[in-house]
């Protein structure tokens, strides 16, 4: 058997790493996410609400999007209806990540172009099922 080390100048990720854009107010829970994420291999960008959204947007480019909806300064509904008038912001795929567990939450969200719904606490693996499945499925 024979072992092969990295050199510096080697990346960990042959293939450039997918942008999870995670725009979520409760402290713990995004700075958890962000390195659970970071950690599965995914480069990570958090918000802690919504007021820098489309700047970000621009900015960092996601391929996937987590949105918590409630947020301080902005109705996660209400962004979910504005991302939908974008037609390259409509393309991303987004998973709504909510303690709001009522079906008629989830039906609002999906019809507002949420491509799926995860209710608070969320299994961690089931998280990254979720986003690799959708992240499969938009890069067909």
């Amino acid at each position: 058997m024979t072992t092969h080390l990295r050199t510096i100048n080697q990346p960990v990720h042959p293939h450039p790493l997918k942008r999870v854009l995670l725009i979520e107010d409760h402290d713990v829970n995004r700075m958890l996410l962000s390195d659970y994420l970071g950690y599965c291999g995914y480069n990570v960008r958090s918000l802690s609400n919504g007021t820098a959204f489309f700047s970000t947007i621009k900015s960092f480019q996601p391929d996937l999007m987590l949105l918590d909806l409630k947020l301080p300064d902005i109705d996660g509904y209400w962004l979910l209806e504005q991302i939908q008038q974008h037609p390259y912001l409509s393309k991303i795929p987004i998973i709504v990540i909510s303690a709001f567990a009522f079906k008629k939450d989830q039906e609002r969200a999906i019809s507002l172009g949420a491509r799926r719904y995860l209710v608070k606490p969320i299994n961690l693996t089931a998280l990254i099922m979720t986003i690799q499945e959708e992240l499969a499925f938009c890069c067909i």
